[in-house]
């Protein structure tokens, strides 16, 4: 398992890794008890500085997300289960940007609809490139 990283986004490396997690936690990609790649490997994979993978390792320890063991790296805490509500408001920022965006083209509401259904049946090309 490695996370997609996109380093020309606007969003820092370590907030793209932190969000990640939380996104896989909340799909139950990731359950308590599965180890997030090591830091070394992580940084070797996406060719980044160990530094950016161990600050966001730090931030979702600081969040009681993930716990350190000592000599086998970070595991997913026990938490209670993530419900719609939680997914919804993760989500909810990107679905907002797309809206804006869409106005900004002047896409009607069902083209839009159209091309986000489109998205979602679609593996992404990300997807594509995971046997890497």
């Amino acid at each position: 398992m490695h996370f997609e990283i996109t380093p020309a986004a606007p969003t820092p490396i370590y907030r793209q890794i932190v969000e990640q997690v939380h996104r896989m936690v909340a799909s139950a990609q990731l359950r308590p008890g599965d180890y997030l790649p090591s830091v070394r490997a992580e940084a070797l994979h996406h060719a980044i500085n160990p530094m950016t993978v161990s600050k966001a390792y730090s931030l979702l320890e600081t969040e009681g997300l993930v716990l350190r063991v000592r000599g086998l790296g970070m595991v997913i805490a026990e938490r209670g289960k993530s419900g719609k509500s939680e997914k919804a408001a993760m989500l909810r920022p990107a679905l907002d940007a797309a809206a804006s965006i869409a106005r900004q083209l002047g896409m009607s509401d069902a083209d839009a609809l159209a091309l986000f259904q489109t998205c979602l049946h679609q593996p992404s090309s990300k997807d594509d490139n995971e046997s890497d």
